[in-house]
């Protein structure tokens, strides 16, 4: 069901929210994304004479209170774009929680504190209890949360059965589903996916199931080493995940067999530290890398090679930065193919996490045909078609 399906009016409607954004050492949000992407489904619930409780996660505060993973600068933020006072529960559950639910008007908001502040939000089996108590804070439920909905989460999957024939998409999700379904279903072609990041272990699942949909694949960032080591390359003190070299050298093998051309970095910016301001330099990738040096960025020369090919695309698809991105000497790599991305004549679709922050560095995201507001969840919706915010709701 969609949000405009359900007879709002008049009642209280629980959504559930991906506030889950990056703040600075004052704890101030560097980056509101998240929390402007809500706004048209909490602007509708409101129009329709209805109030709104918002519920999300923080961090990671392991099912403990924690004040560095408060809700309350997103309350505060949210306040300021929608023009109104937001409440805010200094709780998730319990009596206080349900008496500021119990007294909210029509066109009132209220935020919920941190729900990874109870156990029971990440392990439902552990309090089954804690999904229905939120149940009973309103009338309906609103999925609005796609960064979280890859999670099977008491607020994402098991609140859904609460509400039969009341729980519904609110746009954003909406919009996400829309849109990837639509694209990877019948992608245009050329098609080309961009997969970068530390870890092989979190994107190998996704690398095969692109292997079946496009027309060659760029790997770059921290994974691209275990790629190297598994084609006994030198990669001298670069990350490296062991136990993975196995599965990557049977990804090589089968992308060979399905003549999808995988693109590694063909230079390598090394530095003797892990530091922004360690002694650097570039390296031919198949000449490896010396001991007592790490890999930190792709070269000058990958850039340009990458630039190059990219520019037939019919669509793109990117995830995850090509090097180490937060610090400025080694952010070329990610910056250089923003650029490149963005000045295509192309449907071009960025999968979350990092490639969004430098995006949204360079001032660039119009330029874009898709920002997605989940990194994971559209990794796992490309690889497994569904997930279980989603099929929650069906």
């Amino acid at each position: 069901m969609k949000l405009e399906d359900l007879p709002i009016k008049g009642k209280k409607v629980l959504v559930r929210v991906d506030f889950n954004v990056p703040l600075d050492q004052e704890r101030n949000i560097t980056d509101d994304t998240r929390i402007l992407a809500a706004v048209p489904t909490i602007r509708y619930i409101l129009d329709q004479g209805a109030s709104v409780i918002l519920m999300s996660h923080f961090g990671r505060p392991k099912g403990k209170k924690d004040p560095q993973y408060t809700l309350k600068p997103c309350a505060e933020r949210l306040s300021e774009l929608i023009g109104q006072e937001v409440q805010f529960a200094s709780d998730c559950s319990g009596k206080n929680v349900e008496k500021m639910a119990n007294a909210l008007m029509p066109g009132e908001i209220l935020l919920l504190e941190n729900l990874r502040f109870c156990p029971g939000e990440e392990k439902p089996e552990s309090d089954p209890d804690f999904a229905k108590n939120l149940s009973t804070l309103a009338d309906f439920y609103v999925n609005d949360a796609f960064g979280t909905a890859h999670r099977a989460h008491s607020s994402t999957s098991v609140i859904a059965k609460y509400f039969p024939g009341k729980a519904a998409a609110g746009f954003l999700l909406q919009k996400e589903i829309d849109f990837l379904g639509k694209h990877f279903a019948a992608p245009k072609h050329p098609f080309y996916a961009m997969i970068g990041g530390a870890k092989v272990s979190s994107k190998l699942g996704v690398l095969h199931s692109l292997l079946g949909k496009v027309d060659a694949l760029f790997i770059g960032g921290g994974m691209a080493y275990t790629f190297f080591k598994a084609q006994g390359i030198n990669i001298g003190d670069s990350l490296c995940e062991e136990a993975l070299i196995p599965q990557a050298k049977e990804f090589l093998k089968n992308a060979e067999e399905k003549k999808i051309p995988v693109f590694l970095p063909s230079d390598i910016v090394i530095a003797k530290d892990f530091s922004n301001t360690a002694e650097q330099k570039v390296v031919e990738s198949a000449k490896g890398i010396p001991d007592g040096w790490q890999g930190m960025d792709c070269g000058p020369v990958t850039r340009q090679k990458w630039h190059n090919t990219l520019q037939n695309a019919q669509m793109v698809f990117w995830n995850g930065p090509l090097g180490v991105f937060e610090m400025p000497n080694f952010s070329k790599g990610t910056r250089s193919m923003a650029e490149t991305l963005a000045s295509l004549n192309a449907i071009t679709i960025v999968g979350g996490g990092d490639s969004v922050a430098a995006i949204n560095q360079l001032g660039i995201g119009e330029k874009f045909t898709h920002i997605s507001t989940g990194g994971g969840a559209s990794l796992e919706y490309i690889e497994y078609g569904h997930l279980p915010g989603i099929d929650a709701l069906n």
